[in-house]
C-alpha cells in the first residue's frame, strides 16, 4: 500500500518515512547516527517529529540510508521542503546526450538483444537483435507501451517457448520482490501482481530434469534465459546496466538489459539471425 504523503504532517511525515527507511535497513539510530555525522537523540526526535530536519540533513540521511531517488523526493516534501531531483521525461531536450549514449550501446550490443526499461519494467528503448526473442508473440502484447515482464511471462509471449520458465519465471519473480522492498512503486507493484498471477503452461508445471540448451551444459557462472527459436534452443545470460550517481529520477530507474550469449551455438544463430 502506498502512504499518502502529506508535506511535514501526520503519518506521512518525514520522521515515520525516516524510521521506516531505517528499520528496512536494519540500522539501529546510533548506527546512522554515527554515519551521518549527527547524535542518536537527534535522529530520535526527527524520527518523533520533535525536530524538523533541514533538506541537507533529510538528503544526507536519505543517502547513508540508500534511499531511492524518487523516494529522497517523497522525505524532502514530507519535512515541508521541494524536491531536489528533476523527473524529466526520457525525450526531454535535457536528456538528448543521455539518450544518444543509451542508444549507442544498444547498438553496440548488437547482434545480442539488449533493452532499455523503467522502474516498471516499461520498454523504453530496445536494439533490432530483440526481434528473435519476441519471434511468436502476440500481436495484442507488441502494441506500446511494452512491459518486458509482462512480453516474457504472459502465456501468449515468449513463456511457451522458454524452456526452463518455471526456473526464469522465479528468478524474474524474485528480481521484482527485491526491488518492492527497496522502494515504494504502486507501478512496480500492478506489474508484479499481474504476471505473477500468469498460470505455467502444462509442460512448465511439471517438475523435471534442469533444462540445458540443446543438451549442452547449462551456463555455470549464472542462469541462464533457455528458449527456442526456429527449431534450435538457444541460451542467454543476462546482463544488467544502470547509472551511476543518478542526479534525475527518471535516470535512476532506468536499466540496460543485454542477453549475451551462453554458448557458441546461440552467438552464430545470433549471427544468422541478424545478416
Amino acid at each position: 500500500m502506498t502512504t499518502v504523503v502529506t508535506p511535514g504532517t501526520g503519518v506521512g511525515g518525514v520522521g515515520a518515512l525516516l524510521r521506516d527507511w531505517r528499520t528496512r535497513r536494519r540500522i539501529s539510530q546510533l548506527e546512522l547516527a554515527l554515519r551521518a555525522d549527527s547524535s542518536a537523540r537527534h535522529i530520535s526526535f526527527i524520527e518523533t517529529g520533535r525536530s524538523r530536519p533541514s533538506p541537507e540533513m533529510v538528503l544526507r540521511l536519505a543517502d547513508h540510508l540508500d534511499v531511492p531517488v524518487r523516494e529522497r523526493n517523497v522525505l524532502l516534501m514530507a519535512a515541508g521542503y521541494a524536491p531536489h531531483y528533476p523527473e524529466r521525461p526520457l525525450d526531454d531536450p535535457a536528456l538528448d546526450g543521455l539518450r544518444e549514449g543509451v542508444e549507442s550501446l544498444l547498438k553496440g550490443y548488437e547482434p545480442f538483444p539488449a533493452l532499455v526499461v523503467d522502474g516498471a519494467y516499461q520498454v523504453m528503448a530496445a536494439n533490432s537483435g530483440i526481434a528473435m526473442l519476441l519471434e511468436g508473440v502476440a500481436e495484442s502484447l507488441l502494441t506500446p507501451p511494452l512491459n518486458a515482464m509482462r512480453l516474457t511471462l504472459h502465456p501468449d509471449g515468449m513463456a511457451p517457448r522458454i524452456r526452463n520458465l518455471r526456473e526464469w519465471r522465479g528468478h524474474l519473480l524474485h528480481q521484482m520482490e527485491r526491488q518492492l522492498a527497496h522502494v515504494r512503486s504502486a507501478a512496480l507493484r500492478a506489474v508484479y501482481d499481474e504476471v505473477s498471477a500468469y498460470p505455467l503452461p502444462e509442460q512448465a508445471e511439471r517438475p523435471g530434469e534442469e533444462v540445458t540448451a540443446g543438451g549442452r551444459a547449462a551456463a555455470p557462472l549464472a542462469l541462464p534465459l533457455v528458449i527456442e527459436h526456429a527449431g534450435r534452443t538457444l541460451s542467454f545470460v543476462s546482463a544488467i546496466t544502470t547509472f551511476n550517481t543518478p542526479m534525475d529520477v527518471t535516470v535512476s530507474e532506468l536499466a540496460l538489459e543485454a542477453f549475451l550469449p551462453a554458448d557458441p551455438e546461440t552467438a552464430a544463430a545470433l549471427k544468422e539471425f541478424t545478416r
